[in-house]
């Protein structure tokens, strides 16, 4: 079994994407797949970083390529990063694959799997797309794009579409998501829904008075409310900033203390507005290093996700599972409806509160502070849900079992289409 993997970032890399692909790159490897990845040298969040343009770790052999290193400068120069990228990586996978080979492309950059389709089909490969998010629509939910920009974006919609709709298989980690799929007419056989997950055996639930990090960071004796990973305009902070608003003003009720690990562009905007509004216990923190996950999401009490309510079935936010790993309770803020939502009240490991609510949130935070034994079995349900349905051996299992499936269709596909078949013919 050969796959190749196509993302722009990877090991050591700590950005979601990269974590995702790791450990499926590297457990598939350990299974006795042979596995390559085609990615960038860049860090996510380090410009200066310039990993090794070819190695092998753990059994994976890695083809880092030259891109443009613009970064998050600007629209214009990303864009010029993106085509980089997509040169480059046809190249190289012209360069690698083979008959028979499973082509497995992420997201990003956007859109990848309309730049791979062409040459996974000339060489031979199975095409297999892994939809972490779904552009262009992210864009237009943002309104990161104006009127004349989303035109422009039709046809590339239209040529995502039909490279979605001709893979031997798409993988949504969303029902929600699933659903969007459907809607751009992928037919259900060639759609199948992997959750993203934790490494339950890497990331352990610590006892806040057994955690030494919270004891550093000098928050033994607080109720801490906690923000992991990257804020982005995908999460939007009006609720939270609602919520420590109110958790400020409130009289003979255990005040919560923000702590906010990671970065993004919301953590310095979060910062300025919370002090103008006079809240001063707030921590923040840079990214963890992944292997010290256990005691960093265990220094809270319990977390925060947002996601906009716009952006249900184009993003789930992966921290979720983390969190849940880590047997800390969930105050979800987005979509009533949305996937973590129906996740959050079908196991009772959180709460979920309606975009727009920061009173809510602020109340369902102060009955949490005020029944730390109710907070606690929550995030015990948590764990327990994670064990049984996100863990990353489940995943690797479940990966495992689609890319046999696609291998084994394509060689009965082979057998029966004409040589002389169109790309993408069925």
């Amino acid at each position: 079994m050969r796959l190749i993997f196509i993302n722009r970032f990877f090991y050591p890399d700590h950005s979601a994407t990269s974590q995702m692909l790791s450990d499926l790159a590297f457990g598939l490897a350990e299974r006795g797949a042979s596995v390559s990845v085609i990615t960038s040298r860049l860090s996510y969040d380090d410009p200066a970083a310039n990993w090794p343009a070819r190695e092998t770790i753990r059994g994976v052999q890695i083809e880092r390529i030259w891109t443009s290193k613009f970064g998050r400068a600007g629209l214009a120069l990303r864009l010029v990063d993106y085509l980089t990228f997509y040169v480059s990586a046809a190249w190289t996978l012209a360069r690698l694959a083979r008959r028979g080979d499973t082509v497995v492309a992420m997201t990003d950059p956007p859109a990848l799997s309309i730049f791979v389709s062409l040459i996974a089909w000339l060489r031979g490969a199975v095409i297999v797309n892994w939809l972490q998010d779904i552009f262009p629509e992210v864009v237009e939910a943002l309104q990161l794009a104006g009127t004349r920009s989303s035109l422009l974006l039709s046809p590339f919609r239209l040529a995502r579409d039909a490279s979605l709709r001709h893979a031997s298989m798409n993988v949504a980690i969303g029902s929600l998501m699933a659903e969007r799929l459907l809607r751009s007419g992928v037919t259900p056989s060639r759609i199948a829904v992997i959750p993203n997950w934790a490494d339950t055996n890497a990331i352990l639930p610590i006892r806040p008075e057994r955690n030494a990090l919270r004891s550093e960071w000098c928050l033994s004796d607080k109720f801490v409310v906690a923000y992991s990973g990257n804020l982005g305009r995908a999460h939007g902070i009006t609720e939270l900033l609602e919520a420590m608003t109110v958790a400020k003003g409130a009289t003979g009720e255990p005040q919560p203390h923000w702590l906010f690990i990671g970065g993004g562009v919301g953590f310095e905007q979060l910062k300025r507005r919370a002090n103008e509004r006079g809240v001063s216990n707030m921590t923040f923190r840079p990214y963890q290093p992944r292997e010290h996950l256990s005691q960093s999401l265990s220094v809270a009490d319990v977390h925060l996700v947002l996601l906009r309510s716009e952006l249900e079935g184009l993003i789930v936010p992966s921290k979720f599972y983390g969190i849940a790993a880590a047997g800390r309770p969930v105050m979800f803020v987005g979509a009533a409806d949305g996937e973590l939502a129906r996740l959050i009240r079908r196991y009772d490991c959180g709460v979920a509160i309606a975009e727009g609510d920061g009173i809510g949130l602020a109340r369902a935070l102060s009955k949490l502070a005020q029944d730390l034994d109710r907070c606690s079995e929550m995030g015990e349900r948590a764990r327990a849900m994670c064990e049984k349905n996100f863990s990353k051996e489940q995943a690797i299992d479940r990966w495992l079992q689609l890319v046999e499936h696609v291998q084994e269709e394509a060689q009965v596909l082979r057998r029966t289409r004409p040589h002389n078949a169109a790309p993408f013919q069925r």
